[in-house]
């Protein structure tokens, strides 16, 4: 803060930061619950915590029923985010270097999914897939997940373009390379970073949805998201909080290869310019 400030700057300068961080600390506070109660030794979601245990971590690894959302959650967040990361980065690509009629109205179609409430994707996707007979499938489930994940990754690998030299990619065609090897060896390393932003957002757009899996899977196809929603409105257990909390280190792990990721980019992109 500077030096010359009057009283009334400094006054709003700290009372800025107090508010932010009374405003950071209640979002971060029912995580900071809901941690500490995966370990209570007791059968209650309750404080003060009878003791220290791992038996709910147990309980989630010995459960076939969880054990099989697991197993759900790794083939279908997987498999969208390869679908969303291919058809959003090509999507991206197109519309950055391509310039025709009708090019914004075509990016909002792309990326409505992220604007319109999960519920009408839900029940129009539930609609338009059960008269087919393709409800309670993995290919269902993954493409419509797949949906959801490529507005995220259009708009990383869009922002990253912004701030690529075409010029670089104009050379490697001027000395023979083909179209592919061009995105290959000089596109692709120069925007990984926003790519693999993308497919970060679009893994957890899909591990984390409920809405959509409630409509389309069936009893094979639940996802832990879904599993523990029954959990909830069923029999709570602390074996829930044990699984939000392997969700939330997840989600921290992917937050810090984000910011990784970002300084990484821009090293990249100085030596690049450079």
């Amino acid at each position: 803060m500077p030096s010359y400030a009057t009283p009334i700057e400094r006054l709003w300068y700290y009372a800025f930061r107090i508010l932010c961080g009374m405003v950071l600390l209640f979002l971060i506070l029912p995580i900071l619950v809901i941690i500490p109660l995966s370990f209570n030794e007791g059968s209650f979601l309750v404080y003060p915590m009878t003791g220290f245990s791992l038996h709910w971590y147990q309980d989630f690894l010995n459960s076939p029923e969880w054990m099989l959302a697991l197993k759900n959650s790794i083939i279908v967040a997987p498999g969208a985010t390869l679908i969303a990361v291919t058809l959003g980065t090509l999507a991206s690509i197109g519309l950055t270097r391509a310039d025709f009629p009708f090019k914004s109205l075509l990016m909002s179609i792309l990326i409505s999914p992220m604007v319109v409430p999960i519920v009408i994707v839900s029940v129009s996707s539930y609609l338009f897939f059960a008269p087919l007979g393709w409800t309670n499938s993995y290919l269902t489930l993954i493409a419509v997940h797949a949906a959801l994940g490529v507005p995220f990754v259009i708009i990383t690998v869009t922002a990253t373009l912004q701030g690529f030299n075409q010029n670089l990619a104009k050379a490697a065609a001027s000395l023979g390379a083909s179209p592919f090897t061009t995105f290959k060896t000089v596109t692709l390393p120069l925007i990984a970073s926003g790519v693999t932003s993308g497919a970060l957002f679009a893994f957890a757009t899909s591990f984390d949805e409920v809405v959509v899996t409630l409509f389309l899977a069936g009893p094979k196809q639940t996802t832990l998201p879904r599993q523990m929603f029954s959990g909830i409105r069923e029999n709570i257990s602390p074996t829930i909080a044990a699984v939000a909390t392997i969700l939330i280190v997840t989600s921290v792990i992917m937050l810090l290869t984000l910011e990784y990721l970002r300084g990484r980019s821009e090293k990249l992109r100085t030596a690049a310019a450079a």
